[in-house]
């Protein structure tokens, strides 16, 4: 069993407008306006700390005890992008040490992108079992808008900075994972045009299908499933999502696609203590974390827990 025993998140104050980013990406008015109306991405979340500062505040606020600090064996850093920091900086160690964690086996997970979070939950909740005696593992998530690439996806998302620490145990009574599917699509590696429009047209079905293939592996119906925690890449994705697999986009948490943008990995667990914080998840309620992730080849993957 994999059970989330804990999640720490932490965004910045700061953000970056739309129009702040018009000139250096060539944007037009008429851009700048499908991005705030369409795909309702107004800003982005932008913060004056280093990565590691930003990982040490998620790590900070997941507030483990004494007691939980010496079992955490293993911390995997899940990331979207191969390179997130200059060489020969080194965030995942300097945090993970500073947290008094310098035991734990510390690593990356990012072979999948945006969806690496949900690859490093399930690898997390593989490891931990096989140790047994009470092993924890922490997933950490988040990354710097650096670079261009690291800042705008072309007419589909803002990224927006941001950290997140989720505590991974073997048992628990709460967030049990059911079930993890996840679509790896090599035929999408390469950035030449085709590729690209091919897999804009095939998004939204590989998507659902990703999330209807977790429900129906975990011995559900969609309509038991409480809520969706999305990948905040923009709201029409989700909403063309939503009505290909006939669920309501309404129990979508969507809250935090126009303030923040997307925040790589991090999605999930900061829409996870939202809607904790916000009484979406009751006892016993089956929800689904669903991504889909770029780079060499795609992913679209979905997890569905029960809490």
């Amino acid at each position: 069993m994999t059970v989330l025993a804990g999640i720490g998140t932490y965004v910045p104050a700061g953000r970056v407008p739309i129009e702040a980013l018009a000139d250096e990406f060539e944007l037009t008015p008429m851009q700048v306006r499908v991005f705030r109306r369409y795909h309702k991405l107004g800003e982005a979340a932008r913060g004056e700390e280093t990565l590691t500062g930003l990982l040490g505040l998620a790590l900070d606020d997941l507030a483990l005890s004494d007691g939980q600090k010496e079992r955490v064996r293993y911390v995997l850093y899940a990331r979207t992008f191969p390179n997130v920091v200059p060489y020969p900086h080194n965030p995942l160690h300097e945090a993970v040490a500073a947290a008094g964690l310098g035991h734990a086996q510390a690593f990356s997970v990012g072979q999948q992108a945006c969806a690496s979070g949900l690859l490093a939950v399930d690898l997390a909740g593989r490891l931990v079992a096989a140790d047994g005696d009470g092993a924890l593992a922490i997933v950490l998530a988040g990354e710097k808008a650096f670079t261009s690439e690291a800042r705008m996806v072309a007419e589909t998302t803002m990224f927006g900075e941001g950290a997140s620490a989720c505590l991974v145990a073997a048992s628990g009574e709460r967030d049990r994972l059911l079930s993890f599917v996840a679509r790896l699509r090599g035929e999408f590696d390469g950035g030449h045009e085709e590729v690209a429009a091919e897999f804009q047209r095939i998004y939204h079905d590989a998507l659902g299908e990703a999330v209807t293939a977790a429900v129906a592996k975990a011995g559900v119906a969609l309509e038991d499933i409480a809520v969706i925690l999305p990948h905040n890449v923009n709201t029409v994705a989700w909403q063309r999502t939503c009505k290909r697999i006939g669920y309501p986009l309404e129990r979508v948490l969507l809250d935090h696609v126009a303030a923040h943008g997307h925040v790589f990995c991090a999605d999930a667990f900061i829409n996870h203590r939202t809607a904790s914080e916000r009484g979406l998840l009751r006892p016993g309620d089956r929800y689904v974390i669903a991504a889909a992730g770029a780079g060499r080849g795609a992913t679209f993957s979905a997890m569905v827990f029960e809490h």
